[in-house]
């Protein structure tokens, strides 16, 4: 494994179970983005990166996207764990496959796209009931604003997809079988 990891993606697909597995399991320090984009989001606007954006969410996960690519790079870059036998697993949802390639260093960091493409808004509904915690934003909105969101989510993993294939990035789809799909990735980091 490389010295850092980000574990992108939809929600509900895993992202944040993946991270906290790799940070247990091997060590490395877990990094949400979520709470990072909230601090920007709320003390310096004028970034442009607001997650309730009222622009179409391919439009604003581009945006934020361009964005945080290149803060990641600067917090890779920092050197900050360069003494350490240790990196960094980030888990983000708002890093297109494009933007990775365009400004994360391959060499020091991978990535791997956890996704729910094969899915119809319905069936991405019913994998966000499932798998929704107290722990998640989602578990707090209405079931309405919920479901309006899958539309959006099956688009935006299905372009996740399609760039991923494009920039031959591994990707893994966790619409069925998610806890095997889960199990067989973490398995797979020990090879």
């Amino acid at each position: 494994m490389k010295k850092h990891i980000i574990i992108s993606g939809v929600p509900r697909a895993g992202k944040s179970t993946i991270s906290q597995m790799i940070s247990k399991t091997f060590g490395y320090q877990h990094v949400s983005m979520d709470s990072i984009i909230a601090g920007i989001e709320n003390i310096f606007p004028e970034t442009g990166i607001d997650s309730d954006a009222d622009v179409p969410a391919l439009d604003n996960i581009t945006n934020i996207s361009s964005k945080m690519s290149r803060f990641i790079r600067e917090m890779i870059d920092s050197g900050e764990y360069d003494e350490c036998d240790y990196g960094m697993v980030i888990d983000i949802y708002q890093l297109l496959p494009q933007d990775y390639v365009r400004c994360i260093d391959s060499s020091v960091c991978d990535i791997y796209y956890f996704i729910t493409a094969d899915v119809t808004p319905e069936e991405r509904f019913q994998i966000l009931k499932e798998n929704d915690t107290p722990k998640d934003y989602t578990y707090y909105i209405s079931d309405e604003e919920n479901y309006d969101s899958c539309f959006e989510i099956v688009d935006i993993s299905k372009i996740m997809k399609e760039q991923c294939i494009l920039h031959g990035l591994p990707f893994f789809e966790t619409s069925k079988n998610r806890e095997s799909i889960i199990n067989s990735f973490i398995q797979s980091l020990y090879e």
